[in-house]
């Protein structure tokens, strides 16, 4: 299981140095959403040029022209995209074939999508990567969190990892492990714990 560290809130100048300290502990490092608004695709190349070794997720949420929107994520260096479940076939097939000509990674952030008995396999032939189970803050504000969707999502998905995102830290990590996913993604819990460091080692603990 991989451990991806979501940066949100952070400016650049930010974000670089806390991962100083938790590099060692995170394979994926995801330029959230936020992130990208504020700091746009220069955060991906400084985090990509200074952590070579380790990966990057561009959270650029595509929900439209997914091969031109694609193309300039992995230009900037990341290898993984993320593109939005609710999006038409043919955005997500335009991700999916940016991603194989530059031989990178397409994640489906399932937010808002009901139905994954029927979306699922839609999505597995088209051929995505990463199907990430994502309750959104807002949702996790009126109490929900993400274990009964990833349940439900292991039931309908075959072959494709899945991911899982919402709220999840060191705390009730171990719930969501026991149903093994493939990439656990972590951000306030990490990022605004008392000792950050402390809390990443415990989760990747955990991972392992």
């Amino acid at each position: 299981m991989k451990l991806q560290l979501a940066i949100d809130e952070l400016n650049l100048n930010e974000a670089l140095e806390q991962l100083e300290s938790l590099a060692p502990y995170i394979d994926i490092v995801e330029v959230g959403t936020p992130f990208l608004i504020d700091a746009g695709r220069e955060a991906v190349r400084q985090i990509k040029q200074k952590f070579p070794q380790l990966e990057v997720l561009c959270d650029a949420k595509i929900m439209d022209a997914g091969a031109y929107e694609a193309e300039l994520a992995y230009d900037a260096g990341a290898e993984y995209v993320t593109v939005l479940g609710i999006t038409d076939d043919l955005t997500i097939q335009g991700c999916v074939e940016q991603a194989k000509k530059q031989k990178r990674k397409v994640m489906v952030d399932m937010i808002c999508v009901t139905g994954f008995a029927k979306r699922i396999p839609t999505l597995e032939k088209i051929g995505v990567d990463i199907i990430a189970v994502h309750t959104g803050a807002d949702q996790q504000h009126a109490g929900r969190t993400p274990l009964e969707d990833l349940i439900e999502m292991k039931k309908y998905t075959k072959h494709t990892k899945i991911a899982v995102a919402g709220g999840i830290n060191s705390q009730t990590i171990a719930e969501y492990v026991a149903l093994k996913p493939d990439i656990v993604i972590v951000g306030s819990g990490i990022l605004n714990a008392e000792d950050p460091v402390k809390e990443a080692k415990l989760i990747k603990t955990a991972l392992k």
